[in-house]
C-alpha cells in the first residue's frame, strides 16, 4: 500500500536561493487539470516540494534547479488536455 504525500501549495517566489528551481507551467488547462495531475506529470523529474495551480497556468517547486531544468527540457511543447504546455 502505498500514500501520496500532498505537496505544499507553496511555490517560494521570494526566496532566491530556490527561485531557479522553480518551473512556470503556461498555457494549462485548468477547467480539466487538477493538481494531483501536474504533481504527477512533473513528479518524475525529481522530488516536488510545492505546487500552485491557478487560472490557465502553475508552478511547480522542486527541492532543486537540476530537477527543475529537466521538468522544462521534458515537458516544454508537451500536448496536454488539448493545449501545448
Amino acid at each position: 500500500m502505498s500514500l501520496k504525500v500532498q505537496t505544499s501549495n507553496i511555490t517560494n517566489k521570494n526566496d532566491p536561493k530556490s527561485i531557479n528551481s522553480r518551473v512556470f507551467i503556461g498555457n494549462l488547462n485548468t477547467a480539466v487539470v487538477k493538481k494531483s495531475d501536474v504533481e504527477t506529470i512533473f513528479s518524475k523529474y525529481g522530488r516536488v516540494v510545492g505546487c500552485s495551480v491557478h487560472k490557465g497556468y502553475a508552478f511547480v517547486q522542486y527541492s532543486n534547479e537540476r530537477h527543475a531544468r529537466a521538468a522544462v527540457l521534458g515537458e516544454n511543447g508537451r500536448l496536454l488536455a488539448g493545449q501545448s504546455l
